[in-house]
């Protein structure tokens, strides 16, 4: 039995890789066989600050989130939604995969809410179109391809984290599960990492301190998703396909996180 929509989120460092490796590939058609549908969501990791470095902009960052002048909101831009975006619908179609590239401005899906002024043009996404057509193209056999540039309800350009923005798609078309590839292995407790969490473990790892840093606001969104439908959550690196000759997700090392209900 096949799982129900997949979203995969490749960070931006995962993206620096992805279109060099000709096993990724492979990966994909993979994971897309394994599944009703897949969409990709990416990031764009230090590539948006080496090209503002480039057209000398200044680049600062407030509590780990970029400040997005309009200026710099052009970079992320053509950056993240044309020079990546492409680069990844090249590769995928150079290898048999039809896929589409996508922004979260396309067809009204989404509106970014301005995140804090002092940030500038970052905002949080909500959903406020029909996914109708999104499902379409899953059903047509398309890999559709989102860089989380959005807009705001007055038409200018926003700047959304692409976890928030795969978080938010996810519950939009109703995923069954979400795929966070990146450089980390997973999600690490008494100094190893966990195969398998659920909420009261998370909620505990937290309250104990071992859980911290980026990975708690990232934990309480995946406790999110899971009261919001979503079945399951992994969290790993590409590592975690090194061994895996014959695809499954129950194979994927890295960590599972589950509704403990399920």
């Amino acid at each position: 039995m096949k799982e129900k929509n997949v979203i995969l989120k490749l960070s931006g460092k995962v993206l620096e890789n992805f279109c060099s490796d000709e096993t990724w590939a492979q990966r994909i058609k993979d994971i897309k066989d394994s599944c009703d549908g897949l969409i990709i969501v990416h990031g764009a990791g230090t590539a948006i600050s080496e090209w503002s470095e480039k057209l000398n902009c200044n680049v600062e960052f407030i509590n780990g989130q970029r400040v997005t002048t309009p200026k710099i909101m052009d970079v992320v831009t053509a950056v993240q939604s044309g020079l990546l975006n492409h680069k990844v619908i090249a590769y995928l179609q150079a290898n048999g995969l039809d896929s589409i590239g996508l922004s979260g401005i396309d067809m009204g899906l989404f509106v970014a809410d301005n995140l804090k002024p002092e940030l500038g043009r970052v905002g949080f996404p909500r959903a406020v179109g029909s996914p109708k057509w999104l499902h379409s193209l899953l059903s047509a056999n398309a890999i559709p391809v989102f860089s989380s540039v959005c807009r705001d309800e007055d038409g200018n350009l926003m700047n959304v984290n692409a976890d928030v923005f795969a978080e938010c798609l996810a519950e939009c078309i109703g995923a069954g599960s979400v795929l966070f590839l990146s450089d980390v292995a997973g999600v690490k407790l008494n100094g190893k990492v966990q195969h398998l969490l659920n909420s009261p473990i998370i909620n505990s790892g937290i309250a104990g301190g071992e859980i911290t840093g980026g990975m708690i606001p990232k934990l309480e969104s995946c406790m999110k998703l899971l009261n919001n439908g979503v079945r399951k959550i992994w969290i790993g690196s590409e590592n975690a396909f090194a061994d895996t000759n014959t695809f499954s997700f129950n194979n994927l090392f890295g960590t599972w996180i589950i509704n403990e209900q399920a």
